[in-house]
């Protein structure tokens, strides 16, 4: 199979589809571990719910958004992003009282940062 490069990818419709730009799949309790990713090169536990996600191929700015889910012992946690980089991001995992919390899964796409 080739490789297809493109500069805009766009519906037949003529709206431009944007691509992510990295995800990781991760379990964030003990020794962190990648389960799965793309432009993900490895996690930093950086303390107590605190990881930092490092990037194969640094993004071009730090203008990219993170969306993200934790699950923390069968309940849904909030992670947030704390400093941006092009290299790298902090994310904290928040439980409902403010508090950090190690995750048992956390999945974190990145898009734009291009």
């Amino acid at each position: 199979m080739s490789t297809l490069k493109v500069d805009t990818w766009k519906t037949s419709s003529g709206l431009e589809n944007f691509p992510c730009t990295a995800w990781v799949n991760f379990n964030g309790t003990g020794t962190v571990v990648i389960r799965d990713s793309g432009n993900v090169s490895s996690i930093t536990d950086t303390g107590v719910g605190s990881y930092t996600v490092n990037f194969t191929n640094a993004m071009a700015n730090t203008n990219y958004a993170i969306f993200s889910m934790a699950v923390l012992q069968s309940n849904l946690a909030v992670i947030n992003f704390v400093t941006k980089t092009t290299n790298s991001s902090n994310v904290e995992c928040n439980i409902t009282n403010g508090a950090n919390a190690d995750t048992s899964t956390a999945d974190i796409t990145v898009f734009g940062g291009r």
